[in-house]
């Protein structure tokens, strides 16, 4: 699935009549991965997917005319104050996955499983269309 959304998105990069220089593109394209990666995820009701989503709707916002379309309710989190007895390493994180701020330790641990899992198909994916295309 996260390869379809990935293809329809840089198709639609492409069919684009002003080519954009060379760092808007690579940004178009970046949050075009993201978009599929998020859109892919195992659940919708995932924390990270839902940030990842409602941050780049904030930056098509921002800049209008954007190729990219996101459709999903985001429900934010505030952070939790009070974190007794966590790791060190859990604010690094928090940090890294995104929604992870408002997440309590258990559950920032599954998200991260499931994020770094999706971000290794993204990786496995690209490396496949650069493949294809290259030879």
């Amino acid at each position: 699935m996260q390869a379809l959304h990935f293809l329809q998105a840089l198709a639609r990069i492409a069919r684009a009549a002003p080519k954009p220089a060379h760092s808007a593109r690579t940004r178009q394209i970046r949050h075009a991965a993201y978009a599929s990666m998020a859109h892919s995820s195992r659940s919708s009701r995932r924390t990270w997917s839902r940030a990842l989503l409602h941050r780049l709707r904030q930056r098509q916002q921002q800049r209008p005319g954007r190729l990219l379309t996101v459709r999903r309710r985001v429900r934010i989190v505030t952070p939790i104050t009070s974190r007794p007895e966590e790791p060190a390493r859990a604010e690094t994180l928090r940090q890294l996955v995104p929604g992870g701020r408002g997440m309590e330790y258990c559950n920032l641990l599954e998200e991260t499983a499931d994020y770094v899992q999706c971000l290794r198909a993204q990786v496995q994916l690209m490396q496949t269309l650069l493949d294809a295309f290259s030879s």
